[in-house]
């Protein structure tokens, strides 16, 4: 397997000081330097935050830019207590799932697309925005038009990855927004695992069990589940396959 699904400049490499207000993080360059860095992910990041980790940071050119380091990875062990490099920037998900619909390693679940669009406005009141709103071709069986929502994902226990970490009220609203569409339209929620010790995937109900119930009446009613696996590296993200439920 193991396709080059994005390719970038090397990244930096450090280790994290810490985490802070969210949206920054200290970390210490090879070189000593200690630099702050921008962190996408406002999450709890559970499972993945140690001090002293190895973790590596990009730099925008950009001199609009407040802060022009990103926090990218983090290395963290996984149950055969080996390295695993985890993608942490949520704003990387889309750009990956996006590469892995283009280069049709999901036509086996959502069939051959004519169109995909991005941030297309849906739902009753047209205030909700689905990640990737794609067309079917002509020659599918199927003709309804696919909505799918994209949700990043880095914790796991016990090799399953798990949705989410804590409590998404927008999350728990994504679902019941994509459940309200079917079956006129295709429903699809795609899980972007950002590492690649994840064997199975399974909703996050330790941390959030309202989303967990709204996640398996949503499967029920026909939405359609797939986990796609990644692996990080320095200057490329790799394509891992598709994980099954449990």
């Amino acid at each position: 397997m193991n396709d080059r699904i994005i390719e970038f400049d090397p990244l930096i490499e450090g280790v994290l000081i810490k985490r802070y207000k969210r949206f920054l993080a200290d970390i210490q360059l090879k070189s000593g330097e200690v630099v702050t860095a921008h962190c996408a992910n406002t999450g709890p990041m559970k499972g993945l935050l140690r001090e002293g980790a190895k973790v590596r940071i990009s730099v925008s050119p950009s001199p609009k830019r407040k802060l022009p380091f990103t926090w990218e990875q983090i290395c963290v062990l996984d149950a055969k207590n080996e390295e695993v490099w985890v993608g942490i920037n949520t704003l990387f998900a889309n750009k990956l799932i996006k590469k892995v619909i283009e280069k049709n390693f999901l036509n086996q679940i959502i069939g051959e697309i004519e169109t995909i669009k991005s941030e297309v406005a849906y739902g009753k009141d047209k205030k909700s925005r689905i990640d990737f709103f794609v067309t079917p071709k002509s020659s599918n069986p199927d003709k309804r038009n696919i909505y799918i929502e994209v949700k990043n994902t880095t914790w796991i226990k016990e090799n399953v990855a798990l949705f989410p970490d804590t409590v998404t009220k927008r999350g728990q609203k994504h679902l019941m927004e994509l459940k309200e569409l079917i079956p006129e339209s295709k429903s699809v929620l795609v899980l972007c695992i950002t590492r690649k010790d994840a064997c199975f995937f399974a909703p996050g109900d330790e941390a959030d069990p309202l989303y967990g119930s709204l996640f398996r009446e949503s499967i029920s009613a026909g939405m359609i589940t797939i986990p796609c696996s990644f692996e990080f590296h320095k200057d490329h993200v790799s394509w891992n396959g598709i994980k099954p439920l449990k």
